[in-house]
């Protein structure tokens, strides 16, 4: 996913559907690489992606989603929390 402001990238994910094996055959998406350019932190640009993360996952009937981070950025762990993950 890219989010663009006119010619400006300031946001991207790395959305991966995936077979799976769990629940019988299912479809699973994998988040990771969240990226939002800095100086558009804090403008709920990271809950949008997710929004329509979770949207695309719908309609691709995907079973579980999952996200990968790097533990040690406690913030950005916070942040996943409250969406839920």
């Amino acid at each position: 996913m890219v989010v663009e402001n006119g010619d400006e990238i300031i946001g991207t994910c790395h959305l991966t559907i995936i077979p799976s094996l769990t629940f019988v055959g299912s479809t699973r998406m994998q988040i990771e690489a969240v990226r939002v350019l800095g100086k558009y932190r804090d403008q709920k640009i990271g809950s949008w992606m997710f929004d329509q993360a979770i949207s695309y996952a719908k309609d691709m009937d995907v079973s579980i989603i999952g996200l990968t981070t790097n533990k040690k950025r406690a913030q950005t762990k916070h942040f996943y929390e409250k969406l839920g993950f």
